[in-house]
């Protein structure tokens, strides 16, 4: 057999080389189960079967289970035992806890965001906006909620706080996912909301890079408030105000008196 063609490493080689190739499966399979996750694929509360999940992603089930357990430590799901994995549920409590905690996490994440900016992430804090505004154009519902996603979590990032990043990343999870719920693109009124959220980026970008903290914290309340009225929009929505016309049999009954 002719093995000098042969491309494939051999020895040390080949053991780094097969490495590599289990350490790019596992991180494209947690990255995937994120974006099933965030984009509802995966819904809360449903089960993450390690056989099944094995078999799409070509892995084994040891790094598998590492993956689950990053997923769990970031909140993207939760291990119970006897249960295994299942997707973080969505709970009234949660989105209760949700709605108390956000404006004050964010808020404070960007105020020190605007403190803390270098020109080398203000730069790509402007890129991610510049592919936000792409996605929105090509109407791409799931890319541009991950995108609008990545804005603030590199927001956080700027923000360099060791206690309160887990915090807002957290919410982020929630947050995508709350939008991807109840996000449709024909309501005129939630259409115009995102177009001022996506205009409120921009706002992001300028305050920070002018290390007006007040300001910045301030837009984001605001920004908060958008989303705010989008979700109880859609939990309490007009009712529906439709005659319902004659009761059956009233006309008999009218002609009876």
């Amino acid at each position: 057999m002719d093995t000098q063609n042969d491309s494939r490493p051999s020895g040390d080689g080949a053991r780094r080389y097969m490495a590599a190739d289990s350490k790019t499966r596992k991180n494209r399979c947690a990255e995937d189960i994120k974006r099933r996750i965030l984009t509802q694929n995966l819904e809360p509360g449903s089960n993450l079967d390690e056989t099944t999940l094995a078999e799409f992603y070509e892995i084994s089930r040891p790094p598998l289970r590492e993956v689950l357990r990053q997923l769990a430590g970031e909140g993207y799901a939760i291990l119970t035992e006897n249960r295994g994995a299942q997707v973080a549920p969505m709970t009234h409590k949660t989105l209760r806890n949700f709605l108390i905690a956000a404006p004050m996490i964010y808020a404070a994440v960007t105020r020190l965001a605007a403190q803390n900016a270098t020109e080398a992430q203000i730069t790509r804090l402007k890129d991610v906006q510049s592919r936000f505004r792409h996605e929105i154009r090509s109407g791409d519902v799931e890319g541009r909620a991950l995108l609008n996603m990545q804005f603030h979590a590199m927001i956080g990032e700027i923000a360099d706080n060791e206690f309160l990043m887990p915090s807002q990343r957290r919410l982020l999870i929630d947050h995508t996912r709350i939008a991807m719920t109840f996000y449709n693109p024909r309501h005129g009124a939630m259409a115009e909301q995102r177009a001022i959220a996506a205009d409120h980026h921009d706002e992001f970008i300028a305050l920070i890079e002018a290390g007006n903290a007040d300001a910045a914290a301030a837009l984001a309340v605001a920004h908060w408030d958008l989303s705010r009225t989008e979700i109880e929009s859609f939990v309490m929505p007009p009712s529906i105000d439709i005659p319902l016309g004659r009761l059956p049999g009233s006309a008999t009954l009218e002609g009876a008196t």
